[in-house]
């Protein structure tokens, strides 16, 4: 319990280090190396970074999606609201003309969409590591496609898995008889 508790100061330091140290150095030295209208580009710039960055930190979750073929990190309700943000800015940005507004929120939306779109994609779908078994005039197949994504240990033994598979295959299975 103790080092949760650590843990949880530990991060709470490096919150306010990094909104309130990270932020005051920036318009400290903003204000003290530039000089008026440049100031603003520099600022617009610095800012559409982090909220691009802001947008992006889903990537890794997309990454572990696409890899696991499971939604169940990944929110559709976060991606929808991440959407619906990025197109309502989006547009402000494009109506009062201010570039560092609509980028950013434009890339927000366009991520956003790749989020739902992925959601949709995999939010039925099973995973490949699962070992299927279908029945077949008696013989039994196992699914062994992605044995090293289910255990890397086996994957040295994989000819030997496919050779006690093809053993057992070919052993019929009559129903009505116990092997006791």
């Amino acid at each position: 319990m103790k080092s949760f508790l650590n843990f949880q100061v530990f991060t709470v330091k490096w919150i306010i280090i990094f909104n309130l140290g990270d932020y005051s150095l920036i318009m400290l030295l903003t204000n003290l190396l530039t000089k008026g209208s440049n100031r603003v580009t520099v600022m617009g710039w610095i800012c559409a970074v982090h909220s691009v960055a802001v947008f992006a930190s889903p990537l890794s979750i997309m990454r572990q999606v696409i890899r696991t073929r499971s939604v169940e990190h990944m929110p559709f309700f976060l991606s929808f609201f991440l959407s619906l943000c990025g197109i309502v800015w989006f547009f402000y940005g494009l109506f009062i003309k201010d570039f560092f507004i609509a980028l950013p929120n434009g890339l927000g939306f366009l991520l956003g969409i790749a989020q739902m779109t992925l959601y949709v994609i995999y939010k039925n779908a099973t995973k490949d590591a699962e070992i299927t078994e279908t029945q077949q005039k008696g013989n039994i197949e196992l699914n062994l496609s992605s044995v090293e994504d289910a255990n890397p240990c086996l994957a040295n033994h994989q000819p030997e898995i496919k050779e006690l598979t093809t053993i057992i295959a070919e052993e019929p299975v009559e129903s009505g008889k116990n092997n006791a």
